[in-house]
């Protein structure tokens, strides 16, 4: 082999490199913050959507996030809440739908799913929702939730932390077993609410304060659902959306066989299952669906928190059934839920050089000018807010239909099962003669080279099988040799990080994880600890609805939820992991991970379909670590320049604005009739956009847009914006100051 050798910009980047991790280590060792049960939290980065921040082509000068110091409280006793009577003597299920905001910090905080460093919130496009659906019987004796949160994925902190809460207001009513928690998979929400070191690392520390926004929104969605049960019909229907997706690992893909390939049209799951919920009376309650699409049209470039994609289908269904509310608000919840999207990208023009134009649709993913960080996947849009909406409305318009058309009622008994596994320590049973177990976690080579959806560092590569000296030799240095057995468990993965012998501060990876299904009549919903790709969906999928007809229950609808309840990254089939493109490698526990979950899930469906779920294993309880690294990103004091107060107009709105199609800007419209101002949009609208930029010494500017749209009335319009700052005094604490500012009026003709 040739002695490789380091031109002076590598040599100055890997030297970078090695100085941050050593900061890194140390600060894994050194900074901590006592986290308890998660601090009260009162004040937001930014108001909720009732006062929350105007947006439009002015410019204020305005205050940084804040954070709260964080406190350790007791657990609250429980207090079970009072049932409400349930009328009983109907045909079909009481039926409650909420939803609640969940955006957390807009600011000084990065956003999770690309592992981008630098790619921190600078604002707000749209607000994160938590969105949940309750089902019981008609007598109450079961009942099952789910709930789809606009965030990357369900950590397994958020989850113990939900589920505490929910216990310590209704007791038993609400436990693991039945409510499954999604995450719709954004890439454009804020990180930081992790336990785990390696993710804790990517979200650059733990946020309290976005963990408490989240918990706190995700269980008023639930109580929502909860106060407005109702008895009332479920409805389900399935069909086929084109012109979303492509697959992003198709070589990957082409590893499986030919004779199960064949049995697909498709090399991603197209198929869309939609639920429409509705009263006794016919008065629509609520959409719940899945599709497979990872949420990324909005691409590592964006600072703006948003819900991606899916979350513009939710926006469309929800203002279409929601008339004369604003964006979040009104009775009616859509949610569109993740599935098995592991390999699925929406940027369907495929991965092209940005520097050539050629296609790079190779095993590598990699150009021959620039390598794997010129090959780029692009959405259909001019931009990444084009594509965005592009695809979205693509989702919406195909639910819209199914919904109309969804005529099938779902019926039957509820059911729920759901078991804590070991994952480190898994035996499948291959066949009758061979076996096989899962690996302590570790991830590959190319989990560092990133996809054509957001390329990594450092021109790691995808397909990767063979380690480099180099960074096998930094790695020892630094976190220390993996152990030959943990080598000898993952190939043909060559081990970039040994995260499941890395223990400090805590562990770098769950050994823990959940495995669920629900079931609601002849609907099952298995809820994925990850992400699973297109194959793996359709093989447990199969395996699912098989052991459910071998013990007695035929024709069973199998949904496959995905980024569910605890993060484990990727599930990619034994044939798929040999190829070791960025799925694979981020297959954590080693070769066997999908026969090992199939084991797992065929055991759960055996235990409803024979009413045995009393007996099953509870398995053993994650842990809930009480100290996390703080976050790292620096929070100043806010100061305005000179000769300036917060919310000073820097740039006034122009006097007349015409609507095009390019569109620009508004807020409130002036109604004459009564003398008022009517809000005509907020924060949560896609067609405003609200820009933070941080300055120095503690300085910083708020710049607001509104897209004017075809529809706007004409008339006269204003912005405002509501905000907060932080001061500190000499010897005192930290205080929270709100202010507010208000734009000149200006016309639209």
């Amino acid at each position: 082999m040739a002695k490789r050798t380091f031109s002076t910009l590598e040599t100055f980047l890997i030297f970078i490199l090695v100085l941050m991790t050593a900061v890194t280590v140390a600060l894994l060792s050194l900074l901590f913050i006592t986290s308890g049960t998660t601090e009260n939290h009162k004040d937001s980065s930014f108001p909720s959507t009732q006062s929350s921040p105007a947006t439009q082509s002015s410019t204020a000068s305005q205050g940084s996030t804040i954070t709260s110091g964080s406190t350790t409280t007791q657990a609250p006793p429980v207090i079970s809440t009072p049932e409400p009577p349930l009328f009983q003597n109907f045909s079909g299920y009481h039926i409650g739908v909420g939803r609640a905001d969940c955006t957390g910090q807009v600011a000084d905080i990065n956003l999770m799913g690309y592992g981008k460093t630098g790619q921190n919130a600078r604002g707000i496009l749209t607000r994160l929702y938590s969105r949940a659906f309750i089902m019981a019987e008609p007598d109450g004796s079961n009942r099952v939730v789910f709930v789809s949160i606009d965030i990357g994925m369900v950590s397994q902190r958020l989850r113990l932390e939900v589920l505490n809460r929910l216990q310590s207001k209704y007791g038993s009513l609400y436990r693991r077993d039945n409510i499954i928690l999604s995450g719709t998979h954004t890439h454009s929400g804020p990180a930081g609410f992790f336990q785990y070191t390696m993710f804790v690392i990517a979200s650059e520390g733990f946020s309290n304060r976005t963990f408490e926004y989240m918990v706190t929104g995700i269980v008023k969605s639930i109580e929502t659902a909860h106060k407005n049960m109702k008895p009332g019909k479920i409805f389900i229907n399935k069909g086929i959306v084109e012109g979303a997706q492509i697959n992003r690992s198709p070589s990957s893909y082409l590893q499986n066989p030919e004779s199960e390939r064949a049995r697909y049209s498709s090399n991603t799951d197209k198929e869309m299952v939609v639920l429409k919920m509705e009263d006794l009376n016919g008065a629509e309650l609520g959409l719940l669906s899945w599709f497979a699409i990872h949420p990324v049209s909005m691409n590592n470039s964006n600072h703006l928190v948003n819900s991606d994609n899916m979350g513009y289908a939710s926006y469309l269904f929800e203002q279409e059934k929601n008339k004369g509310y604003l964006p979040g608000q009104g009775p009616y919840v859509a949610a569109f839920a993740s599935s098995n999207l592991g390999d699925v990208s929406p940027n369907i023009l495929g991965p092209h050089c940005v520097n050539t134009g050629e296609s790079c649709d190779n095993a590598n993913s990699s150009c021959p000018i620039g390598g794997s960080s010129m090959c780029i996947a692009m959405g259909p849009g001019e931009d990444m807010l084009n594509s965005t909406q592009i695809i979205g409305r693509i989702i919406y318009q195909r639910a819209k239909e199914l919904y109309a058309s969804a005529s099938q009622e779902v019926t039957g008994p509820l059911a729920a099962a759901h078991q804590w596994v070991n994952m480190t320590d898994v035996t499948v049973q291959l066949n009758s003669t061979h076996t096989a177990k899962t690996c302590k976690p570790a991830l590959g080579y190319s989990f560092a080279a990133g996809t054509i959806d957001g390329f990594g560092n450092f021109n790691f590569t995808q397909g990767t099988t063979v380690g480099d000296p180099f960074w096998d030799s930094l790695r020892d240095q630094i976190l220390g040799k993996p152990s030959a057995e943990i080598k000898e468990c993952h190939k043909p993965k060559p081990i970039l990080l040994h995260t499941g012998e890395l223990t400090k501060p805590h562990p770098w990876h769950p050994d823990i994880v959940d495995v669920q299904i629900i079931t609601i009549g002849s609907l099952a919903i298995t809820a994925i600890p990850g992400e699973l790709t297109t194959m793996s969906g359709r093989r447990l999928r199969e395996a699912v609805q098989t052991e459910f007809a071998t013990n007695g229950m035929q024709n069973m609808t199998i949904v496959i939820s995905g980024l569910c309840n605890v993060y484990t990254h990727y599930i990619t089939t034994f044939e798929e992991y040999q190829a070791q493109r960025y799925e694979a490698a981020s297959t954590i526990y080693g070769p066997h991970t999908l026969s090992a979950y199939i084991q797992l899930f065929r055991g759960l469906v055996k235990a409803i379909a024979t009413d045995t779920v009393a007996n099953l294993s509870r398995g053993p309880e994650p842990p809930f670590f009480k100290q996390l690294i703080a976050p790292l990103i620096p929070n100043v004091v806010d100061r305005a320049p000179t000769g300036k107060t917060f919310g000073d107009v820097l740039q006034p709105a122009k006097p007349t604005y015409r609507v095009t199609h390019q569109t620009f800007l508004t807020v409130e419209k002036y109604e004459a009739a009564s003398a008022t101002w009517q809000i005509v949009h907020n924060d949560a609208s896609w067609e405003t956009r609200f820009y933070w930029h941080k300055g120095l010494l503690g300085h910083s500017n708020a710049t607001i847009q509104w897209y004017i749209p075809d529809t706007a009335q004409p008339g006269i319009y204003r912005i405002r914006y509501f905000g907060h700052n932080q001061k500190k005094d000499f010897l005192k604490p930290v205080v929270i100051l709100p202010f507010e500012s208000t734009s000149s009026t200006f016309e639209v003709v």
